[in-house]
């Protein structure tokens, strides 16, 4: 496959954006896709083949303009004959394919990095918006697949929120996410030594939240503040850090100005905390926050609704978070970190341990080819038949099912039931336009009654087996050879992922395997394969009775004689939202009561007689 990514710039222009590109080129070639880049900038004597440099002549409220880009573009694409042509948005210059004939041959997957927020801090851009949005919009109307880089950014965007049928979402990644970069041993010459260290990077622009992060710093004893990076507000920010630290005093923050990569690690390195104080969604994801994370790190960022900045902290336990633009609130975040080294370690050791498990750009590159299957025009062949339904119960879980049913259709996985467990949010809508049969109950059914509903509707219409898989993404589609390869071996084949389990839920299931009598390592796991002699049983009256299809269905499957296997699998992180089961201590003690009870009906107790 050949794909033109039509792009911002490249390294060693510095920015997100440019990071992200470069190594989801990079891990592209990797894989055996024959990737080509687009860009503006000043062509380098070191550029590869495979990149192409459009000089700029000035910018417009931050927008490069190059008068010679739809030249190249045009030029690009008839030399290449590209695939698929891969626009990273926002980017005016990309809007350019909408008037080249050659451009609508091909299919085009945009990468949706952010919205071009209409911002309440600067007037220019709002203004320059008005004008952007008719053509954006026209851009997202012809595009194939739209690829968004969190469930947060996608629920909260205005511009796609007509396109949520052709989005998925897929995180971004770092390249070469298991080895830290070679870093200087020694300490630079900025820090002070028995001062907490706090390192941001970023462009400094209005929506970066700079003056926030100064202002909470600089009263703080024993805090100091370095800040990567260059830009218009240079000046107000250098004043606002004189007016906030005397004169007489130490420098206590500092503007770093651009640094070279290799300064740039040291500094990640050597710090104590980095810090992401951004104010307004144009800050989407915050790949710096990646950065600080393969260097494990604790992260302070801005709790910005809609951005996909919260969602990559929280997600990973990577830290804490605090109101954008609230000093107080940001003062309070840098005293915990400074006072709890216990916690800084663990929150640090927690994202390094999240970015080598989800945040890899292989595991990003792999997604995104999922979406060029999904944007050829001629789609893969399916290995469908009536040998293999896919069954999804799903209750909300808006923000997801659109991309775990892409996957499955990219994969030729198209015999797929969707049973919309009463959702108020559009969970239907969302399946049916992905090409999913949807079944919608009465009533609500929970997620045992959904996956019954599916086993039953398989029987009905002479599928020989099942795959039942959860709505939020946790459970790969790549994963489903593995489950298809134990099939002839046992009735019921298990998908095992225990490492995805906290110490709590592990003393739970070793309980569990105590009363029930199970050498399972996993046994609430949702992804699993049934024969049609398991899928008689437990479509039973008597299997309506269950609150949940784990240990239940498993004791019911086995006093039916039914061969049970387990295999190991690999498994996502859930993307959002919570499970229905352990998302209070109530449900959680509920859950507990009613297992153990069931567990114990098992018990043969022989009745004791009484003497005469």
């Amino acid at each position: 496959m050949r794909v033109l990514h039509v792009g911002k710039f490249f390294p060693p222009h510095r920015g997100g954006m440019e990071v992200v590109l470069a190594d989801l080129i990079a891990a592209q070639q990797r894989q055996g896709i024959e990737a080509h880049a687009l860009v503006h900038g000043t062509p380098q004597p070191g550029d590869p083949a495979w990149l192409t440099r459009v000089p700029v002549q000035f910018n417009v409220t931050y927008a490069p303009i190059a008068l010679g880009f739809r030249r190249a573009l045009s030029r690009a694409i008839r030399q290449l004959r590209p695939d698929v042509l891969h626009l990273h948005m926002p980017n005016n210059s990309a809007l350019w394919v909408l008037t080249l004939v050659c451009a609508h041959k091909v299919p085009w997957v945009v990468h949706w990095h952010s919205d071009v927020v209409v911002s309440k801090i600067s007037f220019a851009v709002a203004l320059a918006y008005r004008l952007y949005r008719p053509f954006e919009q026209a851009l997202l109307r012809r595009s194939a697949r739209i690829v968004v880089t969190s469930p947060p950014y996608l629920q909260y965007s205005e511009p796609l929120r007509a396109w949520h049928d052709r989005c998925a979402v897929v995180p971004l990644g770092l390249g070469n996410v298991d080895t830290r970069p070679d870093t200087a041993t020694a300490d630079t010459p900025h820090w002070h030594h028995g001062a907490l260290r706090l390192l941001s990077i970023g462009r400094l622009t209005y929506y970066k939240g700079f003056e926030t992060l100064i202002q909470a710093a600089a009263p703080l004893p024993n805090v100091q503040l370095l800040i990567i990076g260059e830009g218009e507000l240079r000046g107000q920010l250098q004043a606002l850090i004189d007016a906030s630290q005397p004169a007489d005093g130490p420098c206590k923050i500092r503007l770093l100005g651009n640094v070279d990569d290799e300064e740039k690690h040291a500094l990640l390195a050597q710090c104590d905390v980095f810090c992401l104080a951004s104010r307004e969604r144009t800050e989407a994801f915050g790949i710096a926050i990646l950065e600080a994370m393969r260097h494990a790190k604790p992260c302070i960022v801005s709790d910005l609704e809609g951005s996909g900045m919260p969602w990559v902290v929280r997600t990973a336990g990577a830290g804490l978070l605090a109101p954008p633009e609230d000093v107080a609130a940001w003062q309070t975040a840098i005293a915990q970190m400074q006072n709890d080294a216990t916690l800084r370690a663990r929150t640090g050791c927690a994202g390094q341990k999240a970015l080598q498990q989800h945040f890899s750009m292989a595991a990003c590159a792999r997604r995104i080819a999922g979406q060029y299957a999904l944007a050829l025009p001629d789609p893969l062949p399916s290995r469908s038949s009536k040998e293999i339904l896919i069954v999804i119960p799903a209750r909300n879980e808006a923000a997801t099912i659109g991309s775990v049913l892409q996957s499955l259709s990219a994969a030729g996985w198209h015999d797929v039931l969707v049973v919309n467990d009463q959702s108020t949010d559009d969970t239907g809508a969302i399946a049916k336009a992905a090409g999913a049969r949807v079944l919608t109950p009465v009533l609500p059914v929970g997620a045992w009654g959904g996956m019954q509903a599916g086993i039953r509707y398989a029987l009905r219409n002479g599928y020989q087996a099942v795959i039942t898989m959860d709505a939020d993404g946790q459970h790969e589609v790549d994963e489903i050879p593995t489950l298809l390869n134990a099939r002839d071996q046992a009735d019921l084949v298990i998908g095992a992922f225990p490492e995805r389990a906290s110490r709590l839920r592990q003393l739970a299931w070793h309980w569990f395997r105590q009363l029930a009598g199970f050498d399972l390592r996993d046994l609430t796991s949702g992804f699993r394969l049934y024969n049609r002699d398991a899928m008689a049983v437990l479509a039973s009256r008597e299997a309506t009775l269950l609150d949940h299809q784990d240990l239940g269905a498993l004791l019911m499957a086995r006093r039916a004689g039914l061969c049970i296997m387990e295999v190991p699998v690999s498994m996502n992180m859930r993307l959002v939202g919570e499970s229905r089961i352990f998302n209070s201590w109530l449900s959680v003690a509920k859950y507990m009561t009613a297992t153990t009870l069931l567990c114990l009906a098992r018990w043969q107790i022989r009745p004791t007689r009484l003497p005469r």
